[in-house]
């Protein structure tokens, strides 16, 4: 309650008064009780020039802010509107509606609405009435306004658990203390020299006043100086008088109090706003960092997924070449992909995923929403893209090899159809011109039958080259499934072949008949030339096809085929003898016809009516024969020692493979064990992990060697490998997946510091988290079931229902895999065990820099963040947009929101 006592017919300024002022502290258990002013004694003139100077001046520094300002101070608060604008000013509410009249109690009705509400802050007021404030009484004035000073601007000073006047001088005691010449003992004497004015102006702000130029001889120029600064740099309006406060033995404690209260709350405001303005910088520098890995992981996975993009239609790209020099560059340039192009791509995937992790981690710890890439930017999604470039990438190389085993045999086909080709073409060149021929018109008997003889040879010769040219169709016809690239050659060939075919049947069918009508009118007929002729057309046919045979090119992968083609040569060989007989059974033949002509005189021609063939061309064909078969020996023999160097390089990769394949399974044991059952503090672990990997890392030669065989198997063109089931895939893919699970697991421990050093987590407690975690990893994998998480939460005192529960896997497994990692237990734990800022924090802060107002303005944040930080602010706050708003006023609580992810910037 507000006791307010009228005290009447008090007398001009000289008259003797007493005003008490009682200020109940709610939020202290003590009371502070303030100057009792005796009935008896005078205020001292001096003192009363300093109050009204003093008291003014405090007044006019708060009614400007309102647009208005008093000039004599027991007149102007008569009418209790600006006393009412005052206290709405210092104490930012709203005090009831004036009334606007002009009587006397239109007057006195204001001033007690603004003595009401001073009552209603906890001021007890004592001999100070409405009356005598309208009446303009001086003391009672000066009173009421030193009331309100005590209460809004001294009573909420505290320094150590002291309060309003003791905290107030302690505060000046403690910033004056290192300088020489100032003694702060009282609100009085120590302050008429100036110098304790100065130094506390030099101590917040070095840079406006020069102390080791002050002297203290001269206490006008010194106060004269700090009331200069004060109201040029520090926004502290002039309250007194230097002459007064040296002239006067012992000045106004009450105008010196209240003028020293406005530099503690210039400097105490500066020192709050300096802290803000830490925190807040602290809390961008961490939001710019992230900030920063995010656009570098958002730049890396583009390039990434842009280069995967860019490389997959070449690997789909199937056109065939139509030469094995042009495929086999293809396959030299998809090496040269495998060996320079695609491993920095690999290390590009491993470190982004490792950077990936490392931002989660940073803004888990800063209490940050987690990192969410662009559309398509995931790391799933590069995973996925990935994998689809090594699906691709195997099709690629199984279709090149496929394409080079196919040129390879075409171009075999292709050899050995022109091979046959001309074989038949040399065989038939001519035989339509003999076969349309009539000599029988004009032969005699004899040679009739010679005719007929020698036409009957000649189908038994056309009979057996029916298979020649049966091969020859059909290597026509693979040629054209294989796709041949000049099919159109070897079709039109062919089909040449086989028209020519045709008519010669047809012209030795017309041929038969016309020397069958005609051969009943003949008898005679030279048995033995026929004799010579059956035998020798067969011989003649059987080396034919031996010569062919042993020129015949061939193509084998393994020992075991050119074995068959030496075993076949082989028994070729051994048929020679019986075919020597043969030969010398048709030769002996042709010496019969010789010895009975010669026997009997009778007089050769030379020319065998039946064949063309002659006793030399057999001898000329069989020489050849045996010419060529050494060279088919030579031949196969050369096959065969390429053979087995390809088998010392199929055996030399297998052993290497068998060796490195196991290795690398080995290690990948190893590391899943070792992520598991390390023990140590994480450095030491850490150590230890980075060693096992320079390990791995030294071991890269043995695959090196090995991809240098693999290129000589694929030089030599060996397209399988029966001494190992491991392939040069199989070794890059485990290679790839080694490297790529020791940095993850170094990276997991990497986190663990972060987590373990930012939450403030002790080495034991971790070592605790990681006994608890082992021991409830039954299957030793590294991860933990649903109900082993249960037990294990509940064996450290977790006290869980079903629901509580089900929130906790939401953390821990936000994407439902069905079990819970090391890493996302040990988040959980320091969750649970430590603190972070918050966004409520940071409102604080923000409301300090604003004095108090629910927005800050652009001229705020440059005065009091650095400029980095200030333009940081300004680029992302939204327009404030309350009733109070002002021009350029921003919305510090969105922004801050957030920071944290509860708002969108």
């Amino acid at each position: 309650s507000c006791l307010v006592t009228n005290t009447h017919g008090v007398g001009p300024v000289e008259t003797q008064v007493q005003y008490s002022t009682t200020y109940h502290m709610h939020s202290e258990d003590y009371m502070i009780q303030e100057e009792d002013w005796d009935r008896d004694l005078l205020l001292d003139p001096a003192w009363e020039k300093q109050q009204r100077k003093t008291f003014t001046a405090w007044c006019n520094s708060h009614l400007r802010k309102a647009g208005t300002q008093i000039e004599n101070i027991e007149e102007d608060f008569r009418n209790g509107l600006k006393l009412m604008l005052l206290l709405e000013v210092i104490s930012g509410e709203r005090l009831p509606k004036p009334d606007k009249g002009k009587m006397r109690f239109h007057k006195i009705a204001n001033v007690n609405k603004a003595l009401d509400f001073i009552c209603s802050k906890g001021v007890k007021l004592v001999s100070i009435g409405a009356e005598e404030i309208v009446d303009g009484n001086t003391k009672m004035t000066l009173g009421m306004i030193w009331t309100i000073i005590l209460r809004f601007a001294i009573q909420d000073i505290s320094v150590e658990e002291t309060s309003a006047k003791e905290g107030l001088l302690l505060w000046c005691q403690r910033k004056t203390a290192p300088y020489r010449n100032v003694n702060v003992q009282n609100f009085h004497i120590s302050w008429k020299d100036g110098l304790a004015l100065c130094a506390l102006i030099h101590r917040h702000r070095p840079d406006l006043i020069d102390y080791s130029k002050l002297r203290k001889d001269d206490p006008i120029g010194n106060l004269n100086t700090a009331f200069d600064v004060a109201e040029k740099f520090l926004d502290i309006p002039k309250m007194l008088d230097a002459e007064d406060i040296v002239n006067t033995p012992k000045p106004d404690e009450k105008a010196i109090m209240t003028y020293v209260s406005c530099f503690y709350h210039a400097f105490a405001g500066a020192e709050q706003a300096e802290t803000a303005a830490n925190r807040i910088c602290k809390v961008l520098a961490v939001n710019q960092e992230n900030e920063k890995l995010m656009e570098e992981y958002e730049k890396l996975a583009s390039e990434l997924l842009e280069w995967i993009r860019r490389t997959i239609p070449w690997l789909e790209n199937r056109v065939a070449e139509q030469t094995m020099r042009a495929m086999q560059q293809k396959l030299e340039d998809f090496r040269d992909y495998r060996r320079v192009h695609k491993p920095p791509r690999v290390q590009e995937k491993c470190q982004l995923e490792i950077n990936f992790n490392t931002l989660q981690t940073k803004l888990r710890l800063s209490n940050r929403p987690a990192f969410m890439p662009s559309e398509g930017k995931m790391v799933s999604d590069i995973a996925n893209a990935w994998k689809g470039l090594e699906q691709v990438e195997k099709g690629y190389e199984e279709w090149l090899l496929t394409e080079i085993r196919r040129l390879e045999r075409l171009d075999h086909l292709a050899e050995k159809f022109k091979q046959k080709c001309a074989l038949h073409e040399s065989w038939t060149a001519g035989k339509e011109d003999l076969l349309s021929q009539k000599d029988y018109e004009s032969a005699s008997l004899m040679e009739i039958r010679a005719l007929m003889r020698k036409h009957e040879a000649f189908e038994s010769d056309l009979a057996a080259h029916q298979d020649r040219v049966e091969q020859i169709a059909a290597i026509a016809q693979e040629l054209n499934e294989l796709d041949y690239h000049d099919a159109a050659t070897v079709n039109a060939r062919c089909q040449g072949i086989c028209d020519q075919w045709d008519n010669l049947g047809t012209l030795t069918q017309k041929r038969r008949d016309a020397l069958e009508r005609v051969e009943k009118l003949w008898e005679t007929i030279d048995q033995l030339y026929l004799e010579f002729a059956k035998r020798a057309a067969p011989f003649n046919n059987w080396m034919d096809g031996a010569m062919e045979d042993l020129q015949d090119m061939f193509i084998v992968h393994s020992i075991e085929e050119i074995q068959s083609l030496i075993t076949a040569h082989e028994q070729f060989k051994a048929t020679l003898p019986e075919a020597d007989k043969e030969r010398m059974a048709t030769l002996g033949i042709h010496n019969e016809i010789l010895k009975i002509a010669q026997t009997y005189g009778i007089k050769l021609s030379g020319i065998n009516p039946y064949t063309n063939l002659t006793s030399q061309d057999i001898t000329t064909k069989w020489e050849t024969v045996k010419q060529l078969v050494p060279h088919r020996d030579q031949m196969l023999q050369e096959e065969v020692a390429r053979q087995q160097a390809n088998e010392r390089l199929r055996r030399q990769f297998a052993a290497q493979a068998n060796v490195i394949g196991p290795w690398i399974q080995t290690k990948m044991e190893e590391i899943g064990h070792i992520s598991v059952d390390m023990a140590g503090s994480l450095e030491d672990q850490m150590n230890q992990l980075k060693q096992y990997e320079q390990n791995i890392i030294n071991y890269k030669s043995n695959i090196d060697k090995l991809e240098g065989d693999h290129q000589l198997i694929q030089e030599a063109l060996i397209f399988d490998n029966k001494h190992t089931n491991y392939t040069m895939e199989h070794i890059r893919v485990g290679w790839e997946q080694l490297l790529t699970t020791i940095a993850r697991t170094i990276n997991e421990v990497e986190n663990q510091i972060l987590t373990r050093d930012a939450k403030g987590i002790s080495q034991e407690q971790l070592n605790e988290f990681r006994a608890s975690f082992n021991h409830f990893d039954r299957k030793r994998n590294g991860m933990m079931d649903p109900d082993d998480f249960r037990a294990c939460l509940i064996s450290m005192g977790y006290d869980l229902g079903e629901v509580e529960f089900a929130r906790i896997m939401t953390l821990v497994d936000p994407n439902n895999t069905g079990v819970v990692t090391f890493q996302a237990f040990i988040d959980f734990m320091t969750r649970e065990t430590a603190e972070t800022d918050t966004a409520e924090q940071v409102m604080a802060s923000f409301k300090i820099l604003a004095s108090d107002k629910t927005y800050i303005t652009v001229e705020e944040l440059r005065r009091e963040l650095p400029p980095e930080q200030a333009e940081y602010c300004i680029s992302r706050m939204t327009k404030y947009v309350g009733a109070d708003s002002v021009p350029g006023a921003l919305d510090y609580i969105s922004f801050s929101s957030a920071l944290y992810g509860e708002s969108d910037l």
